[in-house]
């Protein structure tokens, strides 16, 4: 059974993450973040609704990649992308430190480049967001 997971886990993983890695804007670690614009009253629920499904979505991202550091698969980039989905205090900090680690940053240009996409931009080092900016 967990050797037909593995097997289903590490071929989702090998559509997926391309995917959403050609997704991810150039400038995602350089970029100010904006406060989300309030919504009008009606699309509360919906907004809720979303938050929900991305967060479990970043959830379900981690417990796969957190498998695959031991099982067949991309481990590391699954991880990445798993908390890029998912809201929590510190979350921007975390990804840097992953993203900055040169065989990461290697492995997701390289699927950018196939897709014809910009390679990401990283801020400089040393460079902190609530140090360096206003």
């Amino acid at each position: 059974m967990i050797g037909v997971l593995s097997v289903i886990v590490f071929l989702g993983t090998i559509v997926a993450i391309p995917m959403l890695v050609i997704h991810i804007p150039a400038d995602y670690f350089t970029r100010r973040r904006k406060p989300l614009k309030s919504l009008p009253q009606g699309y509360a629920a919906l907004r809720l609704l979303g938050l929900v499904l991305k967060n479990l979505a970043g959830i379900i991202f981690i417990l796969s990649g957190i498998v695959m550091l031991v099982l067949p698969g991309q481990g590391v980039i699954t991880l990445l992308i798993g908390l890029m989905l998912v809201n929590f205090p510190g979350k921007l900090e975390l990804e840097r430190r992953i993203i900055e680690q040169q065989s990461v940053l290697r492995a997701i240009n390289w699927i950018r480049l196939r897709a014809r996409k910009p390679a990401l931009r990283l801020p400089r080092k040393g460079f902190r967001r609530g140090r360096n900016e206003a």
